[in-house]
């Protein structure tokens, strides 16, 4: 079959771009559709602070009867490309019909885009902005997704398999039932830790937002420094990732720890507002914000998605993880509809977190796989490295150097 691939340069591409979603998944009864707006936005410079260090384009594809069966999109952060074995982009937002023929093409264009700015590999599927969003395959736990997690048919694999995509790293998301007690093991540990006098917790307060930023970027510029390719987070990206989540944001939903006054700790949890956009099909008319206005007086919010928790790694293995979980459960019971936490998500390159979903009795839910191609043939498999178990043994070391 003839297909046609068009770059996306106008008002008329950027509606087909975003249609594309809506047709391959017309009947799914699983899929939740990005809201237009979520969408364009990543790829808009005026929005995207990822444009002030990198580059985007993307494509629609059309077969032989000019109907659209395909999307994708290439870009570079060149904060991170350098960062790798070898220059590494990126790719995402692809939706294809299930044609290898057809995906290859759009494959093969984000190739040759990124080869023509000197990248060796790619990343896909991804985002053009924070992993938290928009971020690996899914693969296995085809059910709904919460905010911000991909979701795909069962076919994608074979087609990113086929290509020559190979797994970089896994992501797993557990779910948390909160009818279930937590483990008795768990809540000894949080006691013991919560009522240790140096220690201290506190949930958020927009009155306090710079205050509470400023502690966040301190702990996530420090427990993030083993991760691989870790950059510092920027005040204006953190100011405009704030702005976004305030919205949607539950302050009494977002915990930070501290000792002797020092920020040591934070987790951030937001109620899942696929709950909610699951109502519009991406696009938010009139008359869907009314009917969700009237759903929201209903308390139709049963689940809240953990998205980022961090501990300093001088505090790692302490108990501060347990506290934390202590004072969100306490927060959740006087939010009584909230029957689940989904714990969103973790890389196989991170044991420590792993280790931490399985103490607090959580439940497997689904997998993702970021995949790397890497465009010489002959170079052999890459996987992402490990984060060391005990990152406060290695920080001593490396401070006694």
């Amino acid at each position: 079959m003839y297909y046609n691939l068009v770059e996306v340069v106008d008002k008329k591409t950027r509606v087909q771009f975003l249609e594309v979603a809506r047709i391959i998944y017309k009947g799914d009864s699983n899929f939740i559709c990005p809201l237009d707006s979520i969408i364009e936005g990543i790829f808009d410079p005026g929005k995207n602070l990822y444009f002030k260090h990198g580059e985007a384009s993307r494509w629609v594809l059309f077969d032989d009867k000019n109907q659209l069966v395909g999307r994708v999109a290439a870009f570079i952060n060149r904060k991170k490309a350098f960062s790798f074995q070898q220059p590494t982009g990126g790719m995402g937002f692809f939706e294809c019909i299930d044609d290898e023929g057809a995906a290859r093409m759009l494959f093969e264009r984000c190739k040759t885009w990124l080869s023509e700015r000197g990248m060796k590999a790619m990343d896909g599927p991804i985002n053009f902005g924070e992993n938290d969003n928009f971020w690996g395959l899914l693969i296995e736990g085809f059910m709904p997704q919460s905010f911000g997690m991909n979701y795909n048919p069962p076919y994608y694999k074979r087609l990113f398999e086929s290509y020559g995509f190979g797994p970089y790293f896994e992501q797993v998301t557990n779910h948390l039932d909160l009818k279930k007690p937590f483990p008795e093991r768990f809540w000894k540990i949080a006691d013991w830790v919560r009522q240790k006098p140096e220690y201290s917790f506190k949930s958020f307060s927009i009155d306090k937002a710079d205050s509470f930023l400023a502690d966040f970027r301190e702990i996530y510029n420090d427990a993030w420094q083993f991760h691989e390719n870790f950059t510092p987070i920027e005040d204006e990206a953190l100011k405009r990732t704030f702005d976004d989540l305030r919205q949607i944001m539950v302050p009494d939903f977002i915990w930070f720890a501290y000792h002797e006054k020092e920020p040591i700790a934070f987790e951030i949890m937001i109620p899942d507002i696929n709950q909610l956009i699951v109502h519009f099909n991406g696009k938010p008319t009139i008359l869907k914000k009314i009917k969700v206005f009237l759903l929201g007086g209903k308390n139709i919010f049963t689940r809240s998605r953990i998205t980022i928790m961090g501990v300093k790694p001088r505090y790692q293995k302490s108990g501060i993880e347990s506290a934390l979980f202590w004072h969100m459960d306490k927060t959740m019971k006087r939010f009584p509809k909230y029957t689940e936490v989904e714990l969103s998500w973790v890389g196989d390159f991170n044991p420590k977190m792993r280790a931490i979903h399985e103490s607090v009795g959580a439940s497997f839910a689904k997998k993702h796989i970021t995949y790397r191609k890497l465009f010489d043939e002959n170079a052999g498999p890459e996987r992402s490295t490990i984060i060391p178990f005990n990152t406060r043994n290695v920080l001593n070391k490396s401070e006694n150097l």
